[in-house]
């Protein structure tokens, strides 16, 4: 876009950092959200003063009685009365200051001086807005180009987020219901495994919708000669917990609704068994030592006897115990799955969890956390070697849908404490958590307000507004009033990585979306049709009674 002088400053706001300015706009270029700029010298230089369009109130409307006939046009009214219609567009604009890009600093610099009333108003040329609102440029090691400007045209001003701040200090994706959350994950996901980035990323995906990531592989847009990036998709039958890597609040999350005798109980021979076995034990080294007196005497004395208990508490909680392991397919004397499997630069690992119960979902994600976690610790403290279960010798990055199932407000479930010990310590051992919910008003908003980027979209629920504005503190007032009226596939992006609040539509994904609702009277139409009747006739052992079938097809 062409330099060009949009309006006239009217003065100060309602704020220090507010101005408002007088424009006709006729061609309606000055939008909420939109940039524009003012010039002033700054310490002996030309600088261009950018500013943010936060609210536009027109000035002249039309007379009531212009309006009293809906079938005459009022402009038609005004021309016949000697008015042009272009005398009624205009309009008071008011600008929030953002300041002058200051490259040395990577922000922007507040001269804290307002345009003189009469100063010229510009529109932010596309070059300049391309430059300084995002920290990346498309292609650069670090970016991830996920859409463009809202006010501009497609394409006219890339928004890149920075790889290196998403992966520190950490991301929530918020968006109630249909509005693209996980498109534009999808869409984050792309990025991160071109050329350029290489990531290392896992997704806990409890609906099955990111299999379609495995397009990546093999496409152009991903590969180089030195590069093919790898999409792994975990097998239900492969998603493996060893039992000796749960601790005691697993077990007490996983057997819920204990006596106060069982939690103790639990905890003796919890306790007992790992002093016995350190970390190589197995359900049925815990149940023997549920069962005997070794339970409760083995801290000091180990080598005790095994002898039965008749306690009925002790039966009661071994019934408990044998109902959730016994026959599990997710929890193992000896397996669990493999950290340098799940993690490698290079790979995104997908963990559908869409087969397994809510409680058994978060136990996973939970100890799969926790062993990432004191992996890249210990690996960055010189305490694991190569070869090591607990040797990682990269930075990881976790994405995880449904978050307000990991970490719900107002209730404690076994994933929270470790998401927040990861929010609040994972930037020094290079663990980074994504978050993605459509309920942050069921989100803790501790865990909430730990994640420095944020990409809003479509939020209709008043509690969950509110939720976003106590909790996300770099989003402005005016940008947060239009989470109602954004459409699908729009977001408002803030945080640490970009360099300042702003409106962008997101890109069209390379791969297809997994994510669709399902075409029900389509389906309903296709089941019923001749050709659907005829196969299904065909590949049945035994034909449908013709009664049965004509009252089924009639």
């Amino acid at each position: 876009m062409d330099r060009q002088c949009i309006g006239t400053t009217k003065g100060p706001g309602e704020s220090a950092h507010e101005y408002t300015f007088i424009t006709p706009d006729p061609e309606r270029h000055v939008k909420v959200g939109e940039f524009v700029y003012y010039e002033m010298e700054v310490e002996g230089k030309p600088r261009q003063i950018l500013g943010r369009v936060t609210r536009r109130v027109p000035l002249r409307l039309y007379p009531d009685t212009f309006m009293a006939d809906p079938s005459v046009p009022p402009a038609e009214i005004a021309a016949m009365l000697g008015f042009r219609e272009q005398h009624y567009e205009l309009s008071e604009v008011t600008v929030v200051v953002m300041g002058y890009y200051q490259p040395e600093l990577g922000d922007f610099v507040n001269p804290r001086v307002p345009p003189e009333p009469g100063s010229p108003i510009y529109i932010a040329e596309d070059a300049l807005l391309t430059q300084v609102l995002s920290k990346k440029q498309s292609g650069e090691v670090g970016s991830a180009y996920i859409g463009w400007l809202l006010s501009r045209d497609p394409g006219a001003v890339h928004v890149n987020l920075d790889v290196r701040s998403i992966t520190s200090t950490h991301l929530a994706i918020i968006a109630g219901t249909g509005a693209g959350k996980s498109y534009l994950a999808a869409v984050l996901i792309e990025e991160l495994m071109k050329p350029y980035n290489q990531a290392c990323v896992l997704i806990v995906d409890p609906h099955g919708e990111y299999s379609t990531l495995r397009e990546i592989m093999g496409r152009p847009e991903f590969c180089t000669e030195d590069y093919q990036p790898e999409i792994r998709i975990v097998r239900p039958d492969e998603i493996r917990v060893r039992i000796s890597s749960l601790e005691l609040s697993d077990f007490r999350y996983l057997l819920p609704n204990l006596s106060e005798k069982m939690h103790y109980r639990l905890g003796q021979t919890y306790y007992a068994v790992r002093h016995k076995y350190r970390d190589n034990w197995t359900l049925g080294d815990f149940m023997t030592m549920l069962r005997s007196k070794d339970g409760e005497h083995s801290v000091t004395d180990p080598q005790a006897d095994v002898e039965l208990e008749e306690d009925p508490t002790t039966g009661a909680l071994l019934w408990r115990v044998q109902s959730v392991f016994q026959g599990s397919k997710i929890f193992h004397d000896y397996q669990n799955m493999s950290l340098v499997e799940l993690f490698r630069p290079g790979q995104c690992t997908v963990l559908p969890l869409n087969e397994i119960d809510q409680r058994e979902q978060q136990l996973v994600v939970a100890t799969l956390l926790r062993r990432l976690w004191r992996a890249r610790m210990e690996t960055e403290k010189g305490r694991s070697k190569e070869g090591e279960d607990t040797y990682l010798p990269y930075p990881a990055f976790v994405l995880i849908e449904e978050a307000h199932n990991y970490a719900p407000a107002n209730a404690e479930v076994v994933t929270t404490g470790i998401l927040k010990t990861i929010l609040s310590e994972g930037r020094k051992f290079g663990v980074a958590v994504g978050l993605i919910s459509q309920r942050p008003g069921k989100l803790d908003s501790d865990v909430l307000s730990q994640c420095m980027t944020q990409c809003i979209m479509r939020i209709v629920n008043p509690i969950d507004q509110a939720r976003i504005a106590e909790s996300v503190e770099s989003v402005g007032r005016d940008l947060l009033q239009e989470l109602p009226a954004l459409s699908k596939g729009q977001v408002i992006i803030a945080g640490s990585a970009v360099n300042t609040p702003l409106l962008c539509r997101v890109r069209q994904r390379i791969t297809r979306h997994g994510a669709e609702d399902p075409d029900a009277p389509k389906r309903w139409r296709e089941y019923l049709s001749q050709t659907e009747r005829t196969r299904r006739e065909r590949e049945s052992a035994l034909p449908l009674d013709p009664q049965i079938r004509n009252r089924m097809y009639k």
